[in-house]
């Protein structure tokens, strides 16, 4: 396991333990880390109009479209350390 995969699953289980809830724009910076570092460029449909929490996770997922999945774990990594 690469150094940088190690870490990235370090700040994943610290991510839930951070002393207060960050807002909801961080958490939506989070998720789509998160999503992009392990799943890579999103290829569902975008959520109907319905859902909004939904249309919310993908809108910030898609924004990443073309990071590659070290880029996404080292964002990960650093915003879990500024949160901690």
């Amino acid at each position: 396991m690469s150094d940088l995969k190690a870490t990235f699953e370090a700040a994943v289980a610290n991510s839930k333990s951070l002393s207060e809830r960050p807002d909801n724009n961080t958490l939506l910076q989070i998720y789509a880390l998160y999503k992009q570092a392990t799943a890579g460029d999103i290829t569902e449909k975008k959520p109907g109009f319905g859902d909004m929490v939904g249309r919310a996770k993908w809108d910030a997922w898609n924004k990443l479209k073309g990071t590659s999945n070290d880029a996404a774990m080292q964002q990960y990594v650093d915003l879990i350390k500024s949160l901690s």
